[in-house]
């Protein structure tokens, strides 16, 4: 039985919040239909509103809304949504989030420091911060507690082995202690319940993709996992077929780490736009979609939003696959039924 805050969950398992239209209403409810936690990805929510179109704080708004019923319509399941910190609406993301009353709302890519400002009196809305180490941890715990009296319901403590943008410089990426990181965040846990009698949840991700990762950490004493390339290769995402063939079709070879406009590293998949992008072919010549608050638009390769979007839409040539390390390792595509019974 995985705990978080009120809720029991028989599965325990958080569906990464995959953004740009990778997990929507139907992978996000699938995965709350077998008992773990499915989460929608928030960033470019305003591209798949408008079809591509727009990411105006208007259309992100109305998109959020729209996929957040969509899912409640489909599931009766406990539901996320993955907010970034670093997104230019971020507050008035989370206050939909708030307002439709989500069960969950996972925040990283930054430090989520005034997160519990946004949740109203009567809110049951759990909150979890996605962070890298203990650090980072602490900071949020104890910035929580001074100013909101608030203890996070969890941490997502996610390692150098996940997919997309990593919280990690690129140096440490392939020598991070990470295992020892997470016993370290799972102490801190049990210290806060000890001093404070809260019971906070620690969620682990980053390169789970199998029964046997799942089990290293669930042993650990972590109560849950993140997963999220596992997910892109089921029938119920939301993503394309075409971008879900990418995955089941990688090799280790074609795996790499990429610098990101956002000033962040990434892993990727090595396909023929991240090699035109590094030829120099690409450049943005405006912004148009707002989306990040540290991107800088002049001085980038290319716009992550639009490559995003276009890959998951099925144009590949002209798009960015982000996947974990372990993706090379996935080889077909299933139900998120039958993946979580192989993982749990």
């Amino acid at each position: 039985m995985f705990k978080l805050g009120d809720f029991k969950l028989k599965t325990p398992i958080v569906q990464g919040g995959m953004a740009v239209g990778v997990s929507l209403d139907n992978l996000s409810s699938a995965v709350s239909n077998e008992g773990g936690i499915g989460v929608i990805g928030t960033a470019g929510m305003g591209l798949l509103y408008t079809n591509g179109k727009n990411n105006t704080n208007d259309s992100c708004i109305k998109g959020l809304t729209h996929y957040i019923k969509k899912a409640k319509e489909k599931t009766n399941g406990i539901l996320g949504v993955n907010i970034m910190v670093a997104l230019s609406n971020y507050a008035e993301m989370v206050k939909v989030a708030v307002e439709e009353k989500v069960d969950v709302i996972f925040s990283g890519a930054g430090l989520p420091l005034n997160l519990p400002s946004f949740l109203k009196k009567d809110s049951k809305t759990k909150i979890v911060p996605i962070v890298s180490s203990l650090k980072a941890a602490q900071v949020i715990f104890k910035k929580w507690f001074r100013d909101f009296n608030y203890i996070p319901d969890g941490f997502v403590v996610e390692g150098p082995d996940a997919g997309g943008h990593l919280g990690f410089k690129e140096e440490n990426i392939t020598n991070f202690d990470f295992e020892g990181e997470v016993k370290k965040i799972i102490n801190f846990k049990k210290e806060i319940y000890d001093n404070y009698k809260k019971y906070v949840s620690i969620i682990v991700g980053g390169g789970i993709y199998n029964k046997e990762t799942t089990q290293k950490y669930l042993s650990l004493d972590a109560d849950a996992v993140q997963i999220g390339t596992s997910f892109i290769a089921t029938d119920e995402c939301d993503a394309s077929k075409d971008f879900k063939n990418v995955i089941i079709n990688t090799k280790q070879e074609d795996i790499k780490i990429i610098k990101s406009p956002v000033g962040m590293p990434g892993r990727a998949v090595n396909n023929n736009f991240i090699k035109r992008v590094y030829q120099g072919e690409k450049k943005p010549q405006a912004c148009f979609y707002q989306c990040i608050k540290t991107c800088e638009y002049k001085n980038t390769l290319y716009c992550i939003a639009k490559a995003l979007y276009d890959s998951v839409i099925g144009d590949i040539e002209n798009g960015l696959v982000f996947c974990g390390k372990n993706a090379y390792k996935i080889k077909e595509i299933i139900s998120v039924h039958n993946l979580i019974k192989q993982l749990v």
